[in-house]
């Protein structure tokens, strides 16, 4: 049995990710076999015992996850285009939704820090709903991580044109982008204008590049929902916690 960086073990079990295990072990918060950890790279079997102290546990509980309905017009990370405005911008407290009839809802402060908050993902600056934002690195290891092979997103797209069957089977599988072939999707007719696709990947404009060579014309392109969670009824433009019942 070999040897694994501790860092490794901590994300493994599900107490961090690793760059935040390294963060934990710099300021002497990571116990093995109840001694602290105080070197970065320190390795361990994993049989032994790898623990977070008290204060490390309860900074990962009060990070936070947010879950926000993102219009057109925005861009999803800070180091796209400066000329367009972050889609991180609208998470303020006058944005902030908490429906009274949401069977999930938080506790939290709207009022909150906000460093470290960053997307799990993109989505377009045409495209508008579902993003994900947090400050918690295990989340977002899920979402787009080596773990994200098991994801599925959902989008709603209205598209203008005529397809055969033939050709929604091929939107289902079978087509190749940039030498690439993509993996299985599911792609359905919701109604006579637009079509479900739920897909466990996400290149670059893969969509509008799929309806496109079908011969469809994309006119709008809604995310829906990542994993077990859903958009449900969120305001365009608001956002939420993303709440304990729910996981991705």
């Amino acid at each position: 049995m070999e040897q694994v960086r501790i860092s490794k073990i901590l994300s493994e079990l599900g107490l961090c990710s690793r760059r935040e295990a390294d963060k934990y072990i710099e300021q002497g918060l990571v116990l093995l076999d109840g001694k602290v950890v105080d070197e970065l790279g320190t390795k361990a079997y994993r049989s032994q015992k790898v623990e977070l102290l008290k204060k490390a546990r309860l900074n990962q509980s009060l990070k936070a996850t947010v879950i926000l309905n993102k219009p057109v017009s925005y861009i999803s990370h800070l180091d796209d285009d400066k000329e367009f405005t972050p889609a991180s911008s609208l998470i303020t407290p006058d944005n902030y939704y908490n429906s009274k009839n949401e069977e999930t809802t938080s506790k939290r402060n709207p009022i909150f820090n906000r460093e470290g908050l960053a997307p799990a993902g993109r989505l377009d600056i045409d495209s508008s709903g579902m993003l994900v934002l947090t400050q918690d690195g295990r989340i977002a290891k899920k979402i787009i991580g080596e773990e994200s092979a098991d994801i599925e997103k959902e989008y709603l797209v209205r598209v203008e044109g005529a397809i055969t069957d033939e050709d929604l089977k091929l939107l289902n599988h079978g087509i190749t982008l940039d030498d690439y072939e993509l993996k299985p999707a599911k792609v359905n007719w919701q109604n006579k204008d637009q079509l479900k696709f739920i897909l466990i990947e996400g290149r670059n404009r893969q969509i509008r590049k799929m309806c496109e060579l079908v011969s469809l014309k994309v006119n709008g392109l809604k995310r829906v929902r990542i994993g077990n969670v859903r958009l449900n009824d969120l305001p365009e433009g608001k956002w939420r916690f993303l709440s304990e019942e729910e996981s991705f």
